[in-house]
């Protein structure tokens, strides 16, 4: 059954940095064949996918509210997936998720319910 850990969340000022990390293991097939995906959920609010990079060739899809300022990427070699959050606002405060499909999909969508393994998410705060 897939793992995943969520790390590298924090306390950050508006318009700074933060590199998510997410690190995936118990797979039985190499981590390109899996979809991962980023969500977020905001006190109060339902979860939201803002990122996913698909199987395979690795391609990528954002939400609107994070197209241009977060970047999702994997290294196979060490088993994880990464998102690279710039220009951060206080409303991209949250708990973050990564999370798996257990499928081979190229095109992959931000989608709650096409996940089925969850980490257990990582605070990200941007406050001044």
């Amino acid at each position: 059954q897939l793992q995943l850990a969520e790390s590298g969340g924090g306390l950050v000022q508006p318009g700074g940095s933060l590199r998510l990390s997410c690190a995936v293991s118990g797979f039985t097939a190499d981590l390109d064949f899996y979809v991962i995906g980023w969500f977020r959920q905001a006190p109060g609010k339902e979860r939201e996918g803002i990122s996913c990079i698909g199987s395979g060739p690795g391609r990528t899809n954002y939400a609107d509210s994070v197209k241009g300022r977060f970047t999702i990427s994997r290294d196979s070699a060490k088993n994880m997936v990464f998102l690279q959050m710039n220009s951060l606002t206080p409303e991209d405060t949250g708990i973050y998720y990564c999370a798996a499909e257990g499928a081979y999909v190229q095109r992959c969508r931000n989608r709650h319910s096409d996940y089925e393994y969850w980490g257990q998410g990582t605070q990200v705060t941007v406050s001044s």
